[in-house]
């Protein structure tokens, strides 16, 4: 098989996982989208892996690393979905914007910043 297939599977999962990432409101879906992009990764280190025949499998186990990591990510990350719903009865990331600065007075912002409070 060339190289091309899984390159063009990979970047066409990524790109609907970045726009699952920049259109979606609901949190879990937003999740959902980030595990697309790191599966796509996934695949281009194995298919690169694979032809580049490498003696070591560095992109095999770069992928187990980093499905690894996603499995932390995703159960991190459902929890605080969890913890938010049961906080603010909603997942509509638009909404929770509690940490967010003042857009109305943006000097005031940049001036509590600047003296540490």
């Amino acid at each position: 098989m060339h190289i091309v297939y899984p390159a063009v599977l990979s970047a066409l999962l990524f790109s609907v996982g970045v726009y699952g990432v920049l259109a979606r409101r609901n949190a879990i879906l937003v999740l959902m989208a980030v595990e697309l992009m790191l599966n796509a990764v996934n695949l281009n280190l194995v298919a690169f892996d694979v032809w580049w025949r490498d003696r070591l499998h560095g992109g095999q186990v770069l992928t187990l690393f980093t499905i690894v990591i996603a499995a932390a990510e995703i159960g991190l990350g459902l929890a605080i979905v969890l913890l938010v719903y049961r906080n603010r009865s909603t997942v509509d990331v638009d909404e929770l914007t509690a940490l967010r600065e003042d857009a109305e007075n943006p000097e005031d912002a940049a001036e509590t910043v600047e003296a540490g409070r």
